[in-house]
């Protein structure tokens, strides 16, 4: 759910999921889950709002704190809500 839920955000801020995710996490593999997960999301129009402090708070909980991080300083330095 939580990898659904930032793929979501991702395409609702017009941002790459996989580069986002390959930024916190350089030396991974690809993360198969988060493939599966773009194949589930919807085009902006058809989304929910999935507002900044949502992602961040769902990143946190699922202990995501380098992913939460690169979250946080694109939602810094593009202003986004």
């Amino acid at each position: 759910m939580m990898i659904l839920v930032f793929a979501q955000w991702c395409i609702n801020h017009n941002l790459d999921p996989i580069a986002i995710y390959t930024e916190a996490y350089p030396y991974q593999e690809k993360n198969k889950e988060l493939i599966e997960a773009l194949d589930l999301t919807v085009p902006k129009k058809e989304s929910d709002l999935i507002d900044s402090e949502t992602i961040l708070e769902v990143l946190s909980l699922y202990g995501n704190d380098d992913l939460a991080f690169v979250v946080s300083d694109y939602i810094h330095r593009k202003n986004l809500k």
